[in-house]
């Protein structure tokens, strides 16, 4: 917990945005000295406790809108259009509720940092380590992804057909390193006014292209192959692969105890929550119904490919704000996390001295080097998209939530009134969601995999080939 004097250096000195103003500094500059590392701390203190809910709401776009939504339009061409429409609207109430009940966890425990710290609570040092693992391979593979998508993006821009697409993995990797160069949620969240005009531009783009060229072919728009109920011959595995990646579009709450750490007033998230989530089902469900009705069964994934050569190429560049910051975010999370465990009580957690800077670039630079590393070895989306919902946003979203109803919010008994045996139900589903999804999906993933690398679908690893990204 950190002390009245602390609380205070945080939150005053701030005007209505935030922002911090010089006479902070002359107060930390003037005040008793009380040695160079107190003062270090107490800088990093203030410096890291910025975060208000508009903010917030913006570091959890710029997390959670990005990938998923690109992913959505192919969700709606396996399922159908109802159930589309039915996952996507369901599934993001349930991403608000699971968030909200990771809100009010950190209300109650205001010392927990970070998500593993939640689950150490209620599984002791185990479970905490192994949610810290979970924690870490999750955000690395999340760069990863957006390392994928930045070189699908780099070789549709281009037309590359002779420079090595391993090039344009590196220019990603290094964008995606750049960018998670600050440390603090308040001095990346204006990077997110950028990242969400980014991607609503670039899905605007792709709807009104796609409709053009739907009004255009023959039979006009109602001759467009699509279906309201799913085509036959879907599998179970191909089904349920969708599934996850509507889940992987709505996993905001993977990162919010991080985010919720450098608030000034914690108990505002709720209104963070709800103004992403709605806004999220709103451009998700657009997003997939529309494209999905002018595509048709042949929606490809990343939707952006579908619209067309000459305007895929302009969307995607319009995307790569979105592609980039999007996942260097990521980076930032993950680092954040194993920079204040390895230096917990030292400066050097708070980015504010010469070595403290020398650490965080080295954290940086690591991260996004195993990132490149798995886009290299990982060259397909969708089944990267399945793999990372099932076995880790399954926990995150879903069970893990759950399980702190049960063991850290609920009062009394289960049976005790109607609202404990009402929400008992409505967690204990949710429960059980959490763990049917990291078994079938992660099933249903490794099946497509498999299918795809036995017909040869899949480019192999660290190929200079560009057709991989296409």
């Amino acid at each position: 917990m950190r002390s009245t004097e602390s609380e205070r250096t945080a939150t005053n000195g701030y005007d209505d945005d935030y922002q911090y103003k010089e006479k902070s500094k002359d107060d930390l500059e003037h005040r008793p000295s009380r040695g160079q590392h107190q003062d270090s701390i107490s800088e990093g203190q203030a410096k890291f406790s910025r975060l208000g809910w508009k903010k917030l709401t913006v570091c959890l776009i710029v997390e959670a809108i990005a990938l998923g939504s690109l992913s959505i339009p192919s969700v709606f061409a396996t399922v159908g259009m109802v159930a589309g429409v039915l996952l996507t609207v369901g599934l993001g109430l349930i991403a608000i509720y699971t968030s909200y009940l990771v809100g009010q966890v950190k209300l109650r425990h205001p010392e927990i940092d970070h998500y593993s710290d939640a689950v150490g609570l209620c599984w002791g040092k185990i479970g905490k380590e192994v949610a810290g693992v979970m924690f870490v391979l999750l955000l690395v593979l999340l760069v990863g992804g957006h390392t994928l998508t930045g070189t699908i993006a780099w070789v549709r821009i281009t037309n590359n057909t002779t420079l090595c697409a391993i090039i344009w993995t590196v220019i990603s990797a290094i964008i995606l390193f750049v960018l998670a160069l600050p440390p603090s949620f308040a001095e990346f969240a204006i990077l997110g006014y950028i990242d969400f005009a980014s991607i609503i531009l670039a899905i605007g783009i792709c709807i009104i292209a796609t409709g053009v060229e739907a009004a255009k072919s023959q039979g006009g728009l109602s001759g467009v192959d699509w279906s309201v109920w799913p085509p036959p011959g879907v599998t179970f595995y191909e089904a349920f692969l969708s599934c996850t990646n509507i889940i992987f579009a709505y996993s905001f709450a993977v990162c919010q105890f991080s985010f919720m750490s450098e608030m000034h007033t914690p108990k505002d998230y709720v209104k963070s929550i709800w103004a992403l989530g709605l806004i999220e089902i709103f451009i998700y469900t657009i997003t997939g119904a529309l494209i999905y009705a002018f595509v048709g069964k042949d929606v490809k994934s990343p939707a952006l490919l579908s619209s067309g050569f000459t305007v895929s190429r302009i969307a995607f560049g319009i995307a790569l704000p979105v592609i980039f910051i999007s996942g260097s975010i990521n980076t930032t999370v993950v680092c954040r996390y194993m920079i204040s465990r390895a230096f917990k009580n030292s400066p050097i957690k708070y980015t504010n001295t010469f070595m403290g800077w020398v650490v965080w670039i080295s954290a940086c630079a690591i991260v996004t080097v195993i990132a490149w590393i798995i886009a290299e070895a990982v060259p397909f989306f969708n089944d990267l998209l399945g793999l990372i919902s099932s076995l880790f946003i399954s926990g995150f979203s879903f069970y893990f939530p759950a399980l702190f109803w049960f063991v850290l919010l609920k009062e009394g008994s289960w049976r005790k009134g109607w609202k404990n045996i009402s929400l008992s139900i409505v967690n204990g589903i949710i429960f059980i969601m959490g763990i049917v999804i990291l078994g079938c999906g992660a099933y249903a993933s490794i099946q497509d995999i498999m299918d795809k690398y036995a017909s040869g679908k899949v480019g192999s690893p660290f190929s200079c080939d560009a057709s991989n990204y296409e």
